[in-house]
């Protein structure tokens, strides 16, 4: 007798399995697998449409398997060649890190019988958590008695099988992760696994034209100015230009012009002389000159006071600055991007911002835009930021749940970017189950509300009334019950069914007269 499959998710096929693969009809067993792991009598996986018409999935017959194993066998992986699988094997994380491609979908095998142990488990970690491998682990019944395992294979495995188990079971059990893993939005598991950490993410026309303009501008020398929203990432697509023009080798120095106290501002940006001042006990060189051969990004140029707008405009004209306490003239070539959230038009007609220093900075215009205006790109978004920070927490969180998704839609994002990240990383942290809600992204109200029938909109209504005239006479029940124009009878009779505590004074009651 082979000892049954154990799993997470019992699938109606999985329980026919359970018993043992010889109960199935010899002849029965490809269909039965085939129907498991989504696919059509001959071979080809189907979709039903909403409309009901079958159609056929655009993705090859044979199925792709990564198998992490110290020592493979070779049995194993012959039979599973033969049932379709095209099985790539691994010795060591590395190499299974090597096989795993971010617009691939495969299932992974790892055999946790074979060489694993306690201190391998934290780097096994970092290969389980690839978005488009769906992963099951083969262990002995003894090594689920350790705590560790069990975390890695709660969090991150689709499924478990214990050993010995036959190689038709196994198969199934493949099958069933690697459908569900094929089940997720690969626009978003492609887009969110082929972004670097610090790079930008995005699909949107808008974005894919900021792409195009950003490419563009590496190609040149003059000045940009990037007007956009508070958090919508624009040194990010500073830096973006900076690392795609000749001078990506030089320093990219970036200085917030709104963060500095203005008295500190002039000293911060070209540097000072010793003796300058009271406390100037050395030479300390400036922003501007320290970014010498390379770009200068001032970000928040709407909050710059008049005297350094001027002498930015100075150093603008003749590429020359003085420090601070000094007399020499010191030539320095950078490359200014700027930015701000301010609406330096209004602040130009107001008189607080110079009209030829605008002209200075605004060579070229780049508009950020906002998250709210970007469509799809704000679910991608969110994912790419579960995926970077779910370090945070030491349970396995595997993404959003519908009224998430629909939340994140409805909400105006007037932090952007910015206040997706603390949402997220909050959410991560508070989260109860393995995926996000809409509560815990404090959204919950952007969610659309269940239908209330009429019965329970004066239910609701009925027991709101109760309490605020209890609450009003301090629970005494004659009193509220005037009030609301009923006898004490009657009130006692609706506490109670609506589940309602009463005051301190006796609760006979006598028939009610009505």
């Amino acid at each position: 007798m082979r000892e049954p499959i154990h799993s997470t998710r019992v699938h109606p096929v999985a329980r026919r399995l359970e018993d043992g693969i010889d109960s199935v009809p010899q002849d029965s067993v490809p269909q039965i697998i085939a129907a498991a792991e989504g696919e059509a009598p001959g071979g080809r996986p189907t979709l039903t449409s909403p409309e009901g018409s079958v159609k056929a999935l655009s993705v090859p017959a044979e199925r792709s398997l990564i198998y992490l194993s110290r020592q493979p066998c070779e049995e194993l992986s012959a039979y599973l060649g033969v049932r379709g699988w095209r099985v790539r094997s691994a010795r060591s994380v590395v190499d299974a890190a090597r096989l795993m491609r971010n617009d691939e979908v495969c299932a992974g095998l790892v055999d946790i019988v074979n060489g694993f142990g306690n201190r391998d488990l934290a780097v096994l970690e970092t290969c389980l958590r690839h978005a488009t491998v769906g992963w099951v682990a083969m262990t002995p019944s003894a090594q689920l008695d350790d705590l560790g395992l069990r975390r890695l294979i709660r969090n991150y495995c689709f499924d478990y099988v214990k050993t010995p188990c036959s190689n038709e079971s196994l198969n199934f059990v493949l099958g069933h992760a690697f459908g569900m893993i094929r089940l997720s939005d690969m626009d978003i598991a492609q887009a969110v696994a082929a972004t670097g950490a610090d790079e930008m993410v995005g699909t949107c026309d808008a974005m894919q034209q900021l792409f195009r303009t950003i490419r563009k501008l590496g190609n040149t020398d003059a000045s940009v100015f990037i007007a956009g929203e508070s958090g919508t990432g624009k040194e990010l697509t500073a830096l973006a230009i900076h690392e795609r023009s000749e001078r990506r080798k030089a320093p990219f120095v970036a200085i917030n012009c709104g963060a500095i106290p203005h008295h500190l501002l002039q000293s911060e940006l070209f540097g000072y002389e010793r003796g300058a001042f009271t406390g100037a006990n050395q030479r300390k060189i400036g922003r501007v000159e320290a970014a010498h051969g390379g770009t200068l990004f001032l970000d928040e140029i709407g909050d710059l006071p008049l005297e350094s707008q001027a002498s930015l405009l100075r150093f603008l004209q003749e590429g020359k600055i003085e420090r601070l306490g000094g007399h020499e003239s010191i030539c320095v070539d950078v490359r200014i991007i700027s930015a701000t959230h301010v609406d330096l038009h209004a602040a130009m007609s107001d008189g607080r911002f110079r009209t030829d220093l605008f002209h200075r900075f605004c060579v070229v215009r780049v508009d950020e835009p906002p998250l709210r205006m970007r469509g799809k790109d704000i679910e991608i978004l969110a994912h790419h930021m579960l995926q970077k920070f779910c370090g945070d927490n030491t349970r396995r969180i595997r993404g959003f749940t519908a009224s998430a998704i629909e939340a994140i839609y409805n909400y105006g994002w007037p932090g952007n970017v910015r206040e997706m990240i603390n949402r997220v990383r909050r959410a991560i942290v508070m989260a109860e189950g393995r995926l996000i809600s809409a509560e815990d992204l404090d959204l919950g109200a952007y969610t659309s509300q269940l239908p209330v029938t009429l019965l329970q909109a004066r239910e609701q209504a009925e027991r709101k009334t109760i309490e605020l005239a209890l609450l009003r006479h301090r629970h005494r029940l004659n009193e509220a019950a005037s009030d609301l124009g009923i006898s004490r009878v009657t009130l006692y009779r609706l506490m109670s069914t609506h589940g309602l505590r009463g005051g301190d004074e006796d609760k006979s009651v006598n028939e009610d007269p009505a």
